[in-house]
């Protein structure tokens, strides 16, 4: 049995195993496409010979290691980007040993490719004042004002990411008792968020402005009639909230963005007591991982933690008595543990 070519493995590595089996977001996929537009092009250099004529031994370990080490000292790429681009070859990789047995030994190789460690992003986010702010200096009347209030109170209520937002449809809203939204997120995988009644009321109010609502119909359009997409909803964002400027993790200010809503509703979550695992259902992390760094972001829990840990000739200690503290509430502690 013949070996499929090269040009065969891309084409069904792409159309096949990425959008049909995998299911990946047109993004997801574009992604991979810009890893595999620089690497072969890189290794046909380095083999002197067209792109159409490299054969799978072209794709040997030393050269995806220089394409890496490229990546960094001449296209003077960042740690984050080497380490998505090497997440790419891997599973670009790791599709041709299972199509090509011979090609199996490079894919082991490719596979134990170390990533480099970089610190996590910074996590940027509104206190509670700022959303307040927000919300009662935005204009109440103007052709926008409406739909820009809902679209920041939809933010900040869901948590959605931008491109979830994008593709949002009337007929994913149950704008009636109980509220809630499905919205569609990575990996082609659906979750159910509740929605405040201040957030329905005024999705409500907006879809109910159009004179025959279509089902199909994206909830948030431009002002020329068309659905917004995930630039210009950034765009709007950044406009009206161009006069914010976030608190971070490092102490450094940060425009506020469509993702800046999204940890701020995390955080303010968290610190409204909900559980963690209820969060990352919430904000459809796959990994409790990505939820529980939000854990580490806000001062004003661990203020209130230092206080209730603080020496009891302390004024912090003073401040607040635990519950178990408390006889009139020790059976009710009790049956919180």
């Amino acid at each position: 049995m013949t070996s499929p070519t090269l040009g065969v493995l891309v084409h069904d590595f792409f159309l096949d195993h990425l959008v049909e089996q995998k299911g990946l977001r047109q993004s997801s996929v574009r992604s991979y496409r810009d890893t595999l537009r620089l690497f072969l092009p890189f290794v046909a250099a380095d083999a002197h010979r067209p792109i159409g004529r490299l054969q799978l031994e072209d794709l040997c370990l030393e050269r995806v290691l220089a394409f890496l080490r490229h990546m960094e000292q001449e296209r003077h790429n960042r740690v984050p980007t080497r380490n998505q681009r090497l997440a790419a070859l891997r599973t670009f990789f790791e599709y041709l040993g299972h199509r090509a047995p011979e090609a199996l030994h490079i894919c082991q190789q490719v596979a134990v490719i170390p990533t480099k460690r970089t610190p996590l992003p910074e996590t940027h986010f509104l206190d509670r004042d700022q959303v307040q702010t927000l919300f009662s200096s935005l204009p109440d009347s103007g052709r926008l004002a409406l739909r820009d209030r809902a679209l920041l109170l939809f933010l900040y209520n869901t948590g959605a990411r931008v491109q979830e937002v994008a593709d949002l449809r009337v007929e994913h809203l149950a704008l009636d008792q109980p509220f809630h939204v499905r919205l569609h997120g990575k990996g082609d995988k659906w979750r159910q968020c509740p929605l405040w009644q201040e957030t329905a009321a005024q999705l409500a109010r907006l879809i109910n402005q159009r004179r025959a609502p279509d089902p199909r119909a994206a909830v948030f359009l431009s002002a020329a009639g068309h659905p917004l997409t995930r630039f210009g909803i950034y765009k709007r964002v950044r406009q009206l909230t161009a006069h914010l400027e976030t608190a971070g993790t490092a102490g450094h200010a940060h425009r506020v963005s469509p993702h800046v809503w999204r940890h701020t509703a995390a955080v303010h979550l968290l610190e409204a007591g909900v559980d963690v695992n209820v969060i990352r259902g919430w904000l459809g992390h796959v990994s409790l991982n990505s939820t529980n760094r939000y854990a580490e972001i806000t001062m004003r829990m661990k203020t209130e933690a230092m206080k209730l840990c603080a020496p009891d000739g302390s004024d912090a200690g003073k401040s607040q008595k635990a519950a178990w503290q408390d006889d009139a509430s020790l059976l009710h502690w009790l049956t919180t543990l």
